[in-house]
């Protein structure tokens, strides 16, 4: 499958895993539209990725729908279609249960699971005129449980159970659907700073090749579920 001159759009891709797929779909001859909870941290990516092909940075919230809507809109106001919508946007609050506050919680469910499902509702009729592709961002926490992960494995084992059930529904409007489930990756998650000790760690090019990778696979042939691990344990 030929990508470039395809549009995408990427929930959370001002840093970590979605900067790394924009980064590797502009490689590609892709046009990308990035999103951040702020302006500010759309236009500082778009600021280091501009040199490398058609980019936009729009300042949107997955937890507001309406705010999805309107950067789908920005999307096809700018190119006139939306091909690849790639759900990254995600956070991560870690204690154990008798300690998680309502509010961690409730961020991590809104965020990672219904802001998921806000994406693609705001995406639906785009990705269906397009024939499209869907790929949300999962982990390997959504099929592994550890303590003191109970709202981010909630969250992650969701992600996946929806995506693949989304998979189903969407691919008789001939979109295809994909969650990608990563084990441990170099990115700034959980205020984490990636440095020389993450070099064992997948890093965020690795998931960009694997994002465009996929979008270049015939048609006729769907990963829907793809787990990926350092090779290497740390």
């Amino acid at each position: 499958m030929k990508i470039n001159n395809k549009v995408a759009l990427i929930t959370g891709g001002s840093k970590g895993i979605g900067y790394g797929i924009a980064e590797a779909m502009l490689a590609e001859g892709m046009k990308v539209a990035i999103t951040s909870r702020t302006q500010a941290g759309a236009d500082a990516a778009v600021e280091k990725l501009k040199s490398k092909g058609a980019i936009i940075g729009i300042a949107a919230d997955v937890k507001d729908l309406a705010s999805q809507q309107q950067a789908v809109q920005v999307v096809l106001d700018t190119w006139g279609q939306l091909d690849v919508l790639v759900a990254n946007a995600g956070v991560g609050h870690f204690a154990p249960v008798e300690t998680l506050s309502v509010e961690d919680w409730h961020d991590t469910i809104d965020t990672n699971l219904t802001g998921v499902f806000y994406s693609l509702k705001a995406g639906f009729e785009a990705l269906k005129a397009a024939k499209g592709y869907l790929i949300t961002i999962s982990s390997l926490a959504g099929t592994n449980f550890f303590a003191a992960g109970s709202a981010y494995n909630a969250s992650k084992f969701g992600l996946t159970g929806f995506t693949q059930a989304a998979m189903l529904d969407l691919r008789k409007y001939g979109i295809k659907t994909t969650t990608i489930m990563p084990g441990s990756v170099a990115t700034f998650f959980n205020d984490h700073v990636p440095n020389e000790s993450d070099a064992w760690k997948i890093q965020i090019e690795d998931i960009g090749q694997l994002v465009t990778d996929l979008l270049k696979m015939h048609p006729r042939t769907l990963p829907s579920k793809v787990e990926v691990r350092p090779t290497m344990p740390g």
